[in-house]
Order: structure tokens, then C-alpha cells, then sequence
């Protein structure tokens, strides 16, 4: 599919998009978002793609949404809708993320304000060049938190730090995120992309793709279980089901033989087929 918005490249198992409207510091609009949806339904059916990198155009990542419409770009009756709620198109972003089978590692070049901070809370891991910046900055402009970041803001950082970056909402530099533990890593500017392509190119290279689908969902959703019982009795179906597989029987014979692993099972048609194991969720099919 060709983008307007977004430009991917696929190498060696590594899809790396680069959210590309520099004019504007890649503000997400409603373009960007529809071609993001579409491009992680994609990527999530192509078992081609075994981790995904998303990156910025330019010297931003993304500088939220998409002002031009003036005082009324959040005003939701203002762009037509007459009736009902409806749905907040970062929660869709991230909602989508938090359902992927794949891995995704969030190289932030530059600016991540607003929905540009929030959609990457639902991402992997947050590596971060010496020249980002972030905001938390929605109180500043008059509404709330958006995305689902109340439910991922808390869980990443704690929820004294979350609350001190949402109620100030002031912009904040790479060191401090890193303090925060918003980011896992501060990288110098030129090495983001050789840094984040090389974690990419570990977990392509020496993992069983389903293993990974199965690891992601088991601790994103875990963050939610109000017991340990809750991921033993998924731990146990996991475990019971990956070690009658032939992956299983790859990755011991390979280390017993010391060489490289030739995973064979897909994402797409071998995951156990106790997957879904959680319970449906509102606007699943939306």
C-alpha cells in the first residue's frame, strides 16, 4: 500500500516507518492516522515483518495533533458529529498498538508532544536521541489526556511522575525522560536509528516469532491482573502448548548444537489456539 504520510522500508525482517509530514513536525492528522491503522493491520498479517521501528521525518517526531483547524480542532460537533461520543482517534492508535503480534521499538529524533508522546506509551521500548523533547502538554491546551494514556502514563513511569508531567504540562528534555524512565535509553542524535535497528536485528535474528506474539500480549495484559495466579494459569497453557512445538524443539537443539535457530512457526496460523485467552473488550471491531 503507498502512503501519504508515512514512509516504511522493509529489511530483513524490520519494518521501519517514518512518520513523514515534516512541514508541519509530522503532526498526526486524520490521514497519518487512518494510514497508521491500516499500515499495523498489515504489518501484524505479514509474517515478513517480525519487528517494527517508528521514527520521525525531519528534526521532530511528531508534534501532536494537527492544530490547523484553529480553537475548534477538538471540538468534535464543530467537525460534524451530531450525535454520541466518538471514539478518540490516539486510543484507536494505541489500542491498535497494545493488540499487535509483533515488537515495536519507538525511535524518538525529536519533538514528542501531546499524541506524539502518548501513541509511543503503547510501544516496547522508547529509545530516545539526545535532541527529543516531550510534553505531556494537554491541560495547557484546555482538554485531558488522551490515547489511553491514563491507563499507560501510570504503568510506565509511576503515577507521581505521570501526574507531575500531565498537571504542568511544560516540555521536557531527553535526560529527564530518561530519569523518569519514560525512555529506556538516551542516544546520541546520529546513532538513534543504528541503535534501534540493531535491538530490531536481535530479536529478528535469534527468536521464534510466535514465542515473541505470545511474551508481548502475556505482559502487556499481566499489567491488569490483580493476582499472580492470573499469568500462571496462562503461563502454564503457554508453556504446555510452545513446548510441544517445533520451535521449542528448534531453540533446545540449536543450543545443544550450538548453532543459529531456523525458526519455522508463523504468527499469522501457529499461534495456540487458546489465543484470545482475554475477554472481549469494547469497539474490538471497530
Amino acid at each position: 500500500m503507498a502512503y501519504e504520510t508515512l514512509l516504511t522500508e522493509l529489511e530483513d525482517g524490520v519494518l521501519t516507518v517514518t512518520l513523514h509530514r515534516p512541514d508541519r513536525l509530522n503532526a498526526l492528522d486524520q490521514t497519518m492516522l487512518d494510514e497508521l491503522l491500516a499500515l499495523l493491520d498489515e504489518a501484524d498479517a505479514d509474517d515478513a515483518v517480525r519487528v517494527l521501528i517508528f521514527t520521525g521525518s525531519g528534526r521532530g517526531y511528531c508534534a501532536g495533533a494537527d492544530l490547523g483547524g484553529g480553537g475548534a480542532t477538538f471540538d468534535s460537533a464543530a467537525a460534524g458529529v451530531e450525535t454520541g461520543v466518538p471514539r478518540d482517534g490516539g486510543g484507536r492508535l494505541t489500542l491498535r498498538l497494545f493488540e499487535m503480534k509483533k515488537p515495536i521499538i519507538a525511535a524518538i529524533n525529536g519533538p514528542a508532544v501531546g499524541v506524539g508522546a502518548t501513541m509511543t506509551l503503547a510501544m516496547d521500548v522508547r529509545l530516545a536521541s539526545d535532541r527529543a523533547r516531550f510534553g505531556f502538554v494537554f491541560a495547557r491546551r484546555g482538554i485531558v489526556p488522551e490515547a489511553a494514556s491514563s491507563w499507560f502514563l501510570p504503568r510506565a513511569v509511576g503515577i507521581s511522575q505521570a501526574m507531575e508531567w500531565v498537571m504542568s504540562g511544560r516540555v521536557f528534555p531527553a535526560d529527564e525522560a530518561l530519569r523518569g524512565r519514560l525512555v529506556s535509553r538516551v542516544i546520541p542524535h546520529d546513532d538513534l536509528l543504528g541503535e534501534a535497528r540493531a535491538l530490531a536485528r536481535e530479536v529478528a535474528d535469534n527468536t521464534s516469532a510466535v514465542s515473541i506474539a505470545l511474551s508481548r500480549q502475556l505482559l502487556w495484559r499481566m499489567l491488569g491482573a490483580d493476582h499472580p495466579m492470573e499469568a500462571h494459569k496462562i503461563d502454564s497453557q503457554a508453556i504446555h502448548a510452545m513446548g510441544a512445538s517445533p520451535d521449542a524443539y528448534e531453540g533446545v537443539q540449536s543450543f545443544l548444537e550450538k548453532r543459529p535457530a531456523r525458526f519455522t512457526m508463523k504468527p499469522s496460523t501457529d499461534l495456540p489456539d487458546f489465543v484470545p485467552w482475554w475477554s472481549d473488550r469494547p469497539y474490538e471491531d471497530d
